[in-house]
């Protein structure tokens, strides 16, 4: 069975990568290797995506503990300790069985990644995930960050919520080198990453978001799940103080005539949260493959 939905097909064609799509997606399992195991172990940070199945919205949620809170209980399945927080906007989701799901680990010291696809379900812990995909993905456009520590004292303050950004969030994004993003199609959700110079995201305006699509690995999973479903989930972090940005709205692909594609997200409503995370990372070293945002 294919890795690729209708969707990934239709970006594939249309941009004359399939035949590299179909090699590089030969990589993708549906168990976790030992070396994917080892890396989960490592973590202190999970992103999950998923479509809250009340409101439709899409989201991306940031999960933490101390590494060893995620880990491989079998081949095709991991075990989280905790959850996301009480107040997160996948809270009551995650409280059913069944939620498709999209997760990516991504670890700045070693620029290394790790995409896992599947089903959650509640625990007397936290979260048991099903996977129905896992790969890993090249280290093109991650920022490294040589080291993390965990402030115990850090305590998330109140949430803003709204349905358009303001001015300092708009500054913020616009100096972000790394975002996540969520997306979801008939049978499952994805979580990926995107990253580049500040600048390379910019809101040009309080409702909307704009990126470059830079050149990938050719899967266009995410893209090609935008093509069939619109709805997505964007989350920003501030690497030291901990402050999450969370979006839902829509996203759609512009295909330039020069071979440029750009994604551009109408916001639906924001969820901004100082503090939310325990974790203050040391500054980045850009990766050397990020374009020049304004090239």
């Amino acid at each position: 069975m294919s890795v690729y939905h209708a969707g990934s097909r239709a970006v594939q064609e249309r941009v004359g990568v399939r035949d590299r799509a179909d090699h590089v997606g030969a990589a993708v399992g549906d168990a976790l290797k030992p070396v994917a195991a080892a890396f989960l172990e490592l973590q202190p940070q999970l992103v999950l995506g998923a479509a809250d199945p009340v409101s439709g919205a899409v989201w991306a949620s940031p999960l933490t503990g101390a590494p060893g809170f995620v880990r491989a209980t079998g081949p095709r399945r991991i075990a989280v300790v905790g959850t996301v927080a009480a107040a997160d906007p996948l809270a009551g989701a995650l409280t059913g069985e069944g939620l498709r799901v999209g997760t990516i680990a991504l670890d700045p010291r070693t620029r290394r990644r790790m995409r896992l696809n599947g089903r959650a379900r509640p625990t007397s812990r936290g979260l048991a995930i099903e996977a129905d995909q896992v790969f890993s993905n090249c280290p093109k456009y991650l920022q490294k960050r040589e080291s993390y520590e965990t402030v115990v004292c850090r305590t998330p303050g109140e949430r803003r919520r709204a349905d358009e950004l303001t001015d300092e969030q708009r500054a913020f994004i616009g100096e972000a080198d790394t975002f996540f993003l969520a997306t979801v199609h008939d049978h499952g959700a994805d979580a990926s990453h995107r990253g580049g110079n500040p600048g390379f995201v910019s809101a040009p305006s309080p409702g909307e978001l704009s990126w470059r699509d830079y050149p990938g690995n050719s899967m266009f999973l995410t893209l090609g799940n935008l093509a069939a479903d619109p709805r997505a989930g964007l989350l920003f972090l501030d690497w030291t103080t901990g402050r999450t940005l969370q979006l839902t709205g829509e996203a759609r692909t512009e295909f330039g005539a020069d071979g440029e594609r750009r994604v551009r997200f109408t916001v639906r409503e924001v969820i901004d949260t100082p503090a939310a995370v325990p974790l203050r990372w040391s500054p980045p070293e850009y990766s050397p493959a990020n374009p020049d945002p304004a090239g």
